[in-house]
């Protein structure tokens, strides 16, 4: 449990913030892990690995394909994702330190 509310080297309980601003920096967190998580599957999906204009097509593409879609789909689910991640993370701590 401890180290769900841990950033860094810091405590969140420790710190001398009001919970909504805790609660932001938890779902802010949340949004940097989503980003790098959707920027890596990106990279690793498509058939041209890396972050060069082919693997991001290729990559788009695949993830799109994933859900009936092509590289547009794909860009809409990377972008969501993080979105949904934050989004999480804000709620989950608005309900644990109520």
């Amino acid at each position: 449990m401890d180290t769900i509310i841990r950033i860094g080297k810091y405590n969140l309980r420790e710190l001398n913030m009001d919970n909504e601003t805790k609660a932001t920096m938890a779902g802010a967190v949340g949004v940097t892990v989503g980003t790098a998580g959707s920027v890596g599957t990106i990279a690793a999906a498509g058939t041209v690995a890396g972050l060069g204009a082919t693997g991001i097509t290729s990559g788009l593409a695949a993830v799109g394909g994933v859900v009936g879609g092509g590289m547009a789909t794909g860009l809409v689910v990377a972008a969501a994702a993080p979105l949904a991640i934050g989004a999480i993370g804000y709620f989950v701590f608005k309900k644990l330190f109520k």
